[in-house]
């Protein structure tokens, strides 16, 4: 009798809601056996022609309070598997783990091992037939793994977002998100943690490589491209409600990429209008249709994002009507308790997160949702918070078509690293490298010289950005072997010399490089940041100056890399200068001195190659910088879209022979970047004629478009972003003194021209106006295509 009153008044609760939830209010179901209905007919959340709402409510009223939380907390696949080994290929499981697992912790489950695929697979195919045939309601889970620049288990490694944002090409990222979900969707994932969608502006956080920049309205587009791509089509054998493949996660909501010092996980200081107008606009612009977001660990205005009513209830679900699936970050729900002080018990954390967020419970900690069921019987929480919550779970899963088709697919080698892939991963890795600097045109180098040198210590070197598996470097092309490969036909010889470490101060293997660089024609010297993947950045005793917690104090490069950099331009010979760095670095002796500068943010698996084809001439840069440069950590924040006002101009300088020049903004530098937002190189040239607009005078309402001839004047063939910037002239609150509105990548044959029509939406020239509200406010508004820095052409809209 206790238990079937435990299974019993759970129910009568849920039921209570059934006139608005749309399913009869009485129990059509029979108790004791809860996936069936009385007269014999197949439950609505098991018809497969079913809507998506109809099922969610069908299902919903079946559940115990038990298995409902179930659905809010994330599992573990090692609660089942042994994944200790990543290269233990026994294919066993625990049942008992995998018993106690299901019941408490089912809803979503975390997958991402580095493991030998046909385990993995085996493992899921064991997880989800256990939950759709040993089950009451047959229920499947979400499996889950990072996928950040490639998902996290031998899965093809692409650059780190914040390269691929320096691509300024949708389409492509678009593409190659495609490929990131086609590789984890044969194996049995069905969620991957992915875009990161915070701004890049305070440059010492560790993490601004996981990032596509500095700029709302760029990283906006390229995370609905990823979006899109990751989530685009439809599983095999799913129902015809269907509408996505994967689950795209954008995170972290909101405005967790700028804390105080640059120290992750630290308070963000804003108002409601910057969170309006900057750090909710790509999560606005991308995610509406994702079906995941994951909140982030910091605090914005003194309110824990988790627990942030007004982000996440209000905006989020109300405002945005979002509706699918959110949940917290790993462990952040005890960050309640443990760092914000908000809370004194896992009781109280879990009902502040649940009542304001409506979210799940990641794992990592201490897992306080175990405590709902409990609070919800004594009438603490109440039972409507974890309803609205676990039907955001179900429409997920719903919308994924895993009730008719949960499984690995048999032939899940057919989609991982194929050729196709890697040719799509070649053509990004081309377009995300960024030429700076190019006096007397030194680049392109010819294959006809007889020598190179290729110095530093990022030659011989796979430097992928964080959020990689195990080792995942050894599937990479270095530098060296990218240009060993490209010159393997040529009489090039190569002359190679680490100079330093990366991470020591010793000069000792100067001179050696310094040799090497004069018995060449061109020195091509290396030197930037570095990461470590997901195991050992986060193992004691190792060393990184970027990634998730690696935070920095000065965006200098490390070392002897300086003077590495230095000695190698006083041999006297040609010295081009390669940053290959997960950030900006804050060099700007190296912008003075050197003969060409090229910044390849951490490359994919080809980036070696890449960079090889760039530097001979295969290939024409045509990357853009998504993030500025500053001229050192004192400089910054240096984003190009600051509030007007806010980037007085006189400036000091210390020369090279140490004379010190005295100004006042700064005493001793300058708050202008060493290279700005949108900067970018080419091997031919550019010009711009014929500005014009679809109209010059336009309503509030009322989108327009910007349209310009581009001209390619030079040799070569050539890709150019045009670029469309906003300014409003007179408004009624302070607003950016420029803003990116609208971009376009084209390919121009050497000679020729073409004709670029971008669209602009007007909302991008809205305010959060005094009254809390967005308005497009009458006026004039100044419309220049160039770069942050440059104006080509200039006109100027009229909204009436």
């Amino acid at each position: 009798m206790a238990r079937i009153l435990l299974v019993v008044l759970p129910l009568l609760a849920a039921i209570s809601r059934a006139s608005e939830l749309g399913v009869r209010d009485d129990l059509h179901f029979p108790l004791h056996a809860r996936g069936t209905n009385k007269d014999g007919s197949v439950p609505v959340y098991k018809n497969p022609h079913a809507s998506i709402e109809a099922r969610v409510n069908d299902l919903l009223p079946r559940m115990t309070i038990e298995e409902k939380v179930a659905q809010l907390i994330q599992g573990d696949m090692n609660g089942w598997m042994d994944f200790n080994d990543p290269l233990d290929d026994t294919k066993t499981f625990n049942q008992t783990g995998l018993e106690v697992m299901m019941s408490q912790k089912s809803g979503s489950i975390w997958g991402g091992y580095l493991t030998p695929w046909d385990k993995f697979v085996f493992g899921v195919t064991v997880g989800q037939r256990y939950l759709m045939e040993n089950t009451t309601l047959g229920i499947p889970a979400i499996i889950q793994s990072e996928g950040l620049h490639g998902f996290t288990n031998n899965g093809t490694i692409w650059p780190s977002p914040i390269g691929l944002a320096a691509s300024f090409n949708t389409d492509l990222l678009k593409q190659a998100a495609a490929t990131i979900a086609d590789e984890a969707e044969g194996l049995g994932f069905s969620q991957l943690f992915a875009p990161v969608l915070d701004l890049s502006r305070e440059l010492r956080w560790g993490r601004v490589e996981e990032n596509f920049g500095e700029d709302p309205f760029l990283t906006g587009e390229m995370g609905l491209a990823f979006v899109s791509g990751l989530q685009s089509g439809r599983r095999r054998n799913a129902s015809s409600s269907a509408i996505a493949r994967m689950a795209s996660t954008c995170k972290h909501f909101a405005a967790f990429g700028s804390p105080q010092g640059g120290l992750n996980i630290a308070q963000v200081t804003g108002g409601e209008r910057e969170l309006r107008s900057a750090y909710l606009k790509p999560f606005n612009r991308a995610c509406v249709e994702s079906l995941a977001i994951m909140t982030a660990y910091s605090s914005y205005d003194g309110i824990p994002a988790i627990a942030n009513k007004h982000l996440l209830t209000d905006i989020l679900r109300n405002e945005w009507g979002y509706k699918y699936w959110v949940t917290t970050d790993a462990g952040s729900v005890d960050l309640l308790i443990t760092t914000h002080g908000t809370c004194d018990t896992r009781e109280c954390a879990a009902k502040t997160a649940l009542e304001n967020g409506l979210s799940g419970e990641m794992g990592g900690g201490s897992y306080t949702y175990l405590t709902l069921p409990d609070q919800v019987k004594a009438g603490t929480v109440d039972i409507k918070y974890i309803d609205e919550t676990v039907e955001a779970m179900l429409r997920t899963k719903f919308a994924l078509g895993l009730f008719e088709n949960p499984y690995p697919y048999d032939d899940y080698l057919s989609t991982l690293r194929t050729p196709e892939t890697r040719e799509l991963l070649h053509s990004m890795e081309r377009e995300t490298i960024v030429l700076l600097e190019n006096k007397q045109n030194v680049l392109p180098l010819s294959k006809s010289i007889n020598s190179v040198a290729l110095i530093g210590p990022q030659v011989d070197r796979v430097s992928f950005g964080d959020y990689v598996f195990f080792n995942a470097s050894n599937n990479g092309i270095s530098p060296l072997a990218g240009f060993t490969q490209l010159l393997s036909n040529t009489s090039v010889k190569i002359n190679y010399a680490e100079g330093c470490k990366l991470w020591s101060d010793d000069p000792s293997d100067i001179p050696a490089a310094v040799a090497a660089a004069k018995d060449s024609d061109a020195a091509i010297v290396m030197v930037g940041t570095w990461s470590l993947d997901q195991t050992l950045l986060w193992t004691p005793g190792t060393n990184a100056t970027t990634g998730e917690h690696v935070d920095l104090s000065d965006l200098g490069l490390v070392g002897a890399q300086l003077q590495l950099v230095q000695a190698i331009k006083d041999a006297g010979k040609p010295t081009i200068v390669v940053l290959i760095s997960g950030k900006p670095v804050a060099e700007p002796w190296i912008q003075e001195h050197a003969d060409a500068v090229v910044q390849q943010f951490y490359p994919g698996e080809l980036g070696g190659l890449a960079l090889a084809e760039i530097i001979f001439g295969d290939v024409n840069p045509s990357g853009k910088l998504p993030v500025s440069f500053p001229r050192s950590v004192g400089t910054t924040p240096v984003f190009y879209n600051y509030l007007k006002g806010s980037r007085p101009i006189d400036p000091g300088q210390i020369l090279d022979d140490g004379t010190l020049v005295f100004g006042h903004q700064y005493v001793l530098n300058t708050p202008v970047p060493i290279w700005s937002f949108g900067h970018g190189l080419s091997y031919t040239t550019f010009n711009y004629t014929d500005l014009a607009l679809s109209k010059a005078t336009v309503g509030p309402s009322e989108d327009f478009s910007v349209s310009v001839t581009v001209h390619n004047t030079g040799s070569r063939d050539g890709k150019e972003v045009v670029q469309v910037y906003a300014t409003d002239v007179v408004s009624s609150v302070v607003t950016p003194n420029q803003q990116l509105v609208g971009f376009q990548k084209v390919d121009i044959p050497a000679g020729s021209s073409k004709r670029v029509t971008i669209p602009v939406n007007i909302t991008e020239l809205a305010v959060w106006t005094l009254d809390n509200k967005w308005v497009v406010e009458p006026g004039q508004f100044a419309i220049r295509v160039g770069t942050s820095d440059q104006t080509f052409l200039n006109t100027t809209l009229v909204v009436q």
